[in-house]
């Protein structure tokens, strides 16, 4: 009578600890020999040790061999090998000291009917080194073009300050509360209707642009044309409250400009000699031009990130308290006047205007900055007046009142006189007439103070005493 696939079984579990060490050098990295108590009997190890101290592992219960969240998958593999033979192959981590851990993918099966199990076991860090490797390559990728996408939307932003026409209009009936230069520019507003502005095919369109920013809390964007020069434009349309009523933020922007193409858009902003910058809701920093930066006398643009506008340009910050106010409020502020006062120099007045960039939940604002050459001077005077006066009080005690107010009459003299002169274009003619005195006055009253000579118009660095 032949033997049995059973019995042939029963036969090699007698020879279980020499087939566990022909498998290991054939088909595994590990072999182990479990009797029915789930006890390790044999350990087979290939030419490469897991840990070095797997022969520890016999007396002990497989189970005991694996992390905590492994004991259930050691229980699976002898239920498996003992119920139907063969298990399935499971990965088991085994602890490897200082806090690492082994991966082994495993498979038993049952020699005889009452035999032992043997499990084989394949050493997975080499593959679980090429996963983790494929999984850093993905996320920097992932990273890669976020930091792309962050900053396409960064020069976009900018750009939309800059160039963009933006337009308040009053939730119910789409009446222009408030509109930027740009927009009267670009749409020729002329009216409290932006609809007069568009060709009059496309006034339906704008209706539902607005009706469904309106009635969705979202943002939508068109393309129009603009009525009689037909240029088309692309039109956006965010809802905001201001002062407890519903607003509408418009803007536009030429359809041919292409805000999309980064290499232009990030030209222009290179190029623009307006400081740009956008903040967060509280006028914090979060990017800015060259423009920008260089007038905060900054040397990178990261510096500046996550400092106020008083921090970085200085100045009074219940100036920029209220701007920011007024911009929340209205979603746009048109040529305001602000002093600023950049690091060791003197003060400057620049016109400010700045916009509402609502993006969904995220509320940004723009701001563009002018310097106004023209009255500069007249603060910067001032200001070196008030700081030259504060470094004589520190003299009181040292210098009689006599001397003090000779002192400050001398500082106040000096500095009207050359507030006059800059206000004058340096013509000695043109500064005696802002102070109300005579050439010749002025011209001796310059030499008693030992202040130079402007030169004559037309002869640069002749003196000009007898103009």
């Amino acid at each position: 009578m032949l033997p049995t696939s059973q019995d042939r079984a029963n036969q090699l579990s007698d020879l279980a600890p020499e087939l566990a060490s022909t498998v290991v050098r054939v088909a595994g990295d590990i072999a182990l020999v479990i009797g029915n108590d789930g006890v390790i009997r044999t350990v087979a190890e290939g030419s490469v040790p897991l840990r070095g101290d797997e022969s520890g592992w016999v007396g002990k219960a497989w189970t005991d061999t694996v992390t905590g969240t492994a004991r259930q998958k050691v229980e699976l593999l002898l239920q498996e090998a003992q119920h139907h033979g063969v298990s399935q192959r499971r990965e088991l981590n085994h602890p490897a000291g200082a806090g690492q851990e082994i991966p082994v993918s495993w498979a038993a099966v049952r020699l005889g009917e009452r035999g032992p199990v043997l499990a084989v076991g394949r050493d997975l860090r080499a593959i679980s080194a090429i996963q983790q490797r494929f999984i850093e390559a993905q996320q920097e990728l992932e990273r890669e073009y976020w930091q792309r996408r962050q900053t396409e939307t960064r020069y976009r932003q900018l750009f939309q300050v800059a160039t963009d026409a933006v337009v308040v209009l009053e939730s119910a009936g789409f009446t222009v509360l408030e509109a930027n230069p740009a927009a009267r520019s670009l749409l020729g507003l002329t009216t409290e209707r932006v609809h007069d502005c568009i060709d009059p095919a496309g006034r339906a369109v704008l209706d539902e642009l607005l009706i469904t920013a309106r009635t969705s809390g979202r943002a939508a964007e068109v393309r129009l044309r603009i009525g009689g020069v037909g240029l088309p434009v692309d039109l956006s349309a965010t809802p905001f409250r201001a002062e407890g009523r519903h607003c509408l933020l418009l803007r536009a922007r030429r359809a041919e400009a292409s805000a999309d193409d980064a290499q232009t858009v990030r030209d222009f902003i290179s190029q623009t000699p307006d400081a740009v910058v956008v903040t967060d809701s509280a006028g914090r920093v979060l990017w800015a031009n060259p423009a920008f930066v260089e007038l905060c006398q900054a040397t990178a643009e990261s510096h500046l990130r996550g400092n106020s506008l008083a921090d970085a340009l200085g100045g009074d910050s219940l100036q920029w308290a209220t701007l920011l106010a007024r911009v929340r409020t209205y979603g746009i502020v048109d040529q305001a006047t602000v002093t600023l006062r950049p690091a060791h120099s003197p003060a400057l007045l620049a016109s400010a205007s700045a916009a509402l960039l609502a993006e969904g939940d995220q509320e940004h604002i723009g701001f563009t900055l002018r310097l106004d050459a023209a009255t500069a001077a007249h603060v910067g005077s001032a200001e070196e007046l008030s700081y030259d006066l504060g470094q004589l009080a520190g003299h009181v005690g040292k210098l009689t009142l006599e001397q003090l107010l000779g002192e400050a009459s001398r500082m106040a003299e000096v500095h009207f006189i050359q507030a006059a002169l800059r206000s004058a274009a340096q013509r000695l003619d043109g500064a005696a007439s802002v102070l109300g005195v005579s050439s010749a006055q002025l011209a001796g009253r310059m030499q008693q103070l030992g202040l130079p000579p402007p030169p004559m118009a037309g002869q640069p660095g002749t003196p000009a005493w007898h103009s």
